[in-house]
C-alpha cells in the first residue's frame, strides 16, 4: 500500500481511540485485498464481528492447527453460522493422529517443538497468505499480550510489507466484553494453542 513509516506512525495517533469498524473502514477503503485471519481463541468474535460488520464477504482465514478443544469447534461453528462468516479453512499437510504417533506435542525446550510449529501453525498460514496475497491483514492483536506485540499499534506492517491493523490493539478485556454484551456476541475462554504454552509466548505468526 505504500505507506511510510511516519505515515503509519500519524495514522496511528489519529486512529488511537477511534471506533474499531471506522479503522476497518479506512484501512478497506485503501486496500485491494483485505482478510482476516482467525484461531477463534478468546474475544476473536470481536475482531469478526467488527470486520464483518463493515465487509461480511472478507475471507476469513482459519489456520486450524488439529488440536482445539471442543469448546472451540463449538465456538467456530456458531459463529460462522451467526456471522456468516467467509471462511478459507487451512489446515497441516498431516494429520494430528499421524503427528501424535511418530512426534506427539514437544515440550518448548524441545528442539522438535520447532518442527511441530512450522508443520501446524507456519506452514498452514504461509501457504494462505501465498494464495490470498491480501494487502490489508485484519487481527485482533492487543497491547500486553506478549513483549513483541507491545512493540506494534493499531497499524504496523509485517515482515512482507502487508498492513496489518488491529482495531482493538488499546481494548481491555473489561472493555471487549462491553462491546460483546452490546452485540450480544458469545465468548469462549476454553482454548489450547499448542505451539505457544505459555500465554504469553509469541506463536511465530506476527514476528
Amino acid at each position: 500500500m505504500g505507506f511510510t513509516a511516519e505515515e503509519i506512525a500519524s495514522l496511528n495517533r489519529q486512529f488511537r481511540g477511534i471506533p474499531p469498524q471506522e479503522i476497518i473502514s479506512w484501512a478497506i477503503s485503501n486496500g485491494k485485498k483485505p482478510v482476516v485471519t482467525t484461531n477463534f481463541r478468546p474475544y476473536e468474535v470481536a475482531i469478526l464481528h467488527a470486520v464483518t460488520d463493515v465487509d461480511k464477504d472478507i475471507p476469513v482465514i482459519w489456520c486450524d492447527t488439529g488440536y482445539n478443544t471442543p469448546n472451540t469447534y463449538n465456538h467456530a461453528e456458531e459463529l460462522i453460522s451467526r456471522l456468516g462468516l467467509n471462511v478459507k479453512l487451512y489446515v497441516p499437510k498431516q494429520t494430528s493422529a499421524h503427528r501424535d504417533a511418530v512426534m506427539g506435542i514437544p515440550q518448548i525446550d524441545d528442539p522438535l517443538h520447532s518442527v511441530f510449529t512450522e508443520q501446524v501453525k507456519l506452514e498452514p498460514f504461509r501457504r494462505a497468505m501465498e494464495e490470498h496475497k491480501p494487502d490489508v491483514w485484519f487481527t485482533n492483536l492487543r497491547k500486553g499480550q506478549t513483549a513483541h506485540r507491545d512493540s506494534l499499534d493499531v497499524l504496523s506492517l509485517s515482515a512482507d510489507g502487508v498492513l496489518k491493523v488491529s482495531p482493538f490493539y488499546y481494548w481491555s478485556d473489561t472493555q471487549l466484553d462491553a462491546y460483546l454484551r452490546e452485540y450480544n456476541m458469545p465468548n469462549e475462554h476454553k482454548y489450547f494453542d499448542p505451539t505457544k504454552v505459555l500465554e504469553n509466548r509469541e506463536c511465530g505468526l506476527h514476528t
